[in-house]
């Protein structure tokens, strides 16, 4: 196949999805309306796509859920055999604010010299704010005025919802841990892209849509320090244990000991809910064990 080329070199989407739905067919026109043009690999577990998804789309078929981290290495290592040099990231439900967002990535990139530059992502309901904020002047900002005032966030981002990556990325860094599955992947990836040194970021220039996590916020010291707790049991166990993992296996001693603080204060203090409690320490546990054989009861 030969990909459609650019000035800034080609492009291969890797979208991952669990069921085929509207969120799909809403990301695949705005992909196809970009100013730059690009070849989607999707990868999608449990129900087939429609038959006709048209030449820029390549169905890339999973027989079982891979979870996130799974499904984007298995997204990723397609679209990177095809030749790519860039490999735009996105979940199904997210979706490119506007019919630059590409063009926007790709200028950044280049005249920044970052082999990774991600969006700001805002929530489809209020594009106003962000749906996951970021630490600015130690406060959690979701204000977009107050972070585009900002220009670039370097060394920061979110990665698979619309990060712009060089195809040499994943040669030096890896592919996202399968063993994570979901909720810690993006973390995960992030914090080795810190230890390589390689340039990265955020800029302000380009949005992208996407469901906020406002509803798992559980502020500890309101606009300044926040945890996060999912809102179903399964997502908590793998949010959790990968909390723990990622703590030990990269050394993060100010994050084990801020969860060890405050997500006691979360659960037990302000929602006062014991069992949510018992499965976090479990969870967490889990993971600081390295045991990954272990499952959400």
């Amino acid at each position: 196949m030969t990909l459609p080329a650019s000035p800034y070199g080609t492009v291969a989407v890797a979208v991952l999805t669990n069921r085929w739905s509207g969120d799909v067919e809403r990301l695949l026109a705005a992909l196809s309306q970009q100013s730059v043009a690009s070849h989607t690999y999707l990868v999608c577990a449990q129900t087939a796509p429609p038959s006709a998804l048209g030449a820029s789309v390549t169905h890339v078929p999973s027989a079982i859920n891979l979870g996130g981290a799974g499904g984007f290495a298995y997204a990723v290592l397609s679209a990177i055999s095809s030749g790519a040099d860039w490999i735009w990231m996105m979940d199904d439900d997210a979706c490119p604010s506007d019919e630059l967002c590409l063009e926007t990535l790709l200028r950044q990139a280049v005249e920044r010299k970052l082999d990774v530059v991600s969006p700001v992502i805002v929530a489809p309901d209020d594009p106003r704010r962000l749906s996951f904020p970021f630490q600015i002047g130690g406060k959690l900002e979701y204000d977009l005025d107050v972070v585009r005032s900002v220009g670039f966030i370097p060394n920061v981002g979110q990665f698979f919802n619309g990060a712009l990556i060089r195809r040499e990325v994943f040669f030096k860094i890896g592919l996202p841990d399968m063993r994570l599955f979901i909720r810690g992947d993006e973390v995960d990836f992030m914090l080795k892209l810190r230890a390589t040194k390689l340039p990265f970021g955020t800029t302000t220039a380009a949005l992208v849509s996407h469901p906020p996590g406002w509803g798992e916020v559980v502020d500890i010291v309101p606009g300044r320090v926040a945890v996060l707790v999912p809102q179903t049991d399964f997502k908590r166990y793998y949010f959790f244990r990968n909390r723990g993992y990622l703590a030990r296996r990269h050394r993060r001693l100010k994050s084990l000991l801020m969860d060890l603080i405050c997500y006691p204060i979360a659960l037990l203090i302000k929602r006062r809910d014991p069992a949510a409690f018992r499965l976090w320490w479990k969870a967490y546990s889990d993971g600081l064990r390295y045991k990954f054989d272990a499952t959400p009861r």
